[in-house]
């Protein structure tokens, strides 16, 4: 998805083998961008499985906010959280050691490579849940 602050964004659904970048768009949030279009925010469905080129990185909230913290993992999957709350960031991304970081929070300019995309709803509910979801975030 893309976060409620990239609405005015121009935005395109991810797809499989793009290559994106964290990118801050100067709208009070960071979210991915194509690599080769860095205008456009690419939008991510949960489940979205992503691989970044490094170990991942965040920006620091704690005493040393101009120093970056390592995650220490490749990969990640999109997640939504907080849609409960309709002014909050929900774009995140869960680790493979469970640590869900939101998407704002990541250092723009990492690169990363979609890998494969949720499986598509089968039942009407799984429909209305993923509708649902799109509204929120």
């Amino acid at each position: 998805m893309c976060d409620y602050s990239l609405q005015s964004v121009k935005s395109r659904p991810a797809r499989v083998g793009d290559k994106l970048i964290t990118r801050d768009f100067g709208t009070g949030t960071i979210g991915f961008a194509g690599s080769s279009d860095i205008e456009v925010a690419v939008c991510v469905l949960p489940g979205t499985e992503l691989s970044f080129a490094s170990d991942a990185r965040r920006l620091s909230t704690g005493l040393f906010p101009w120093r970056d913290k390592s995650i220490n993992h490749k990969t990640a999957i999109f997640r939504q959280i907080n849609k409960g709350r309709l002014a909050a960031h929900h774009d995140a991304l869960e680790f493979p050691d469970g640590q869900i970081v939101l998407l704002t929070l990541m250092r723009a300019g990492q690169e990363a490579t979609v890998l494969q995309l949720p499986a598509e709803p089968k039942t009407a509910a799984e429909v209305a849940a993923r509708t649902r979801t799109a509204f929120v975030g």
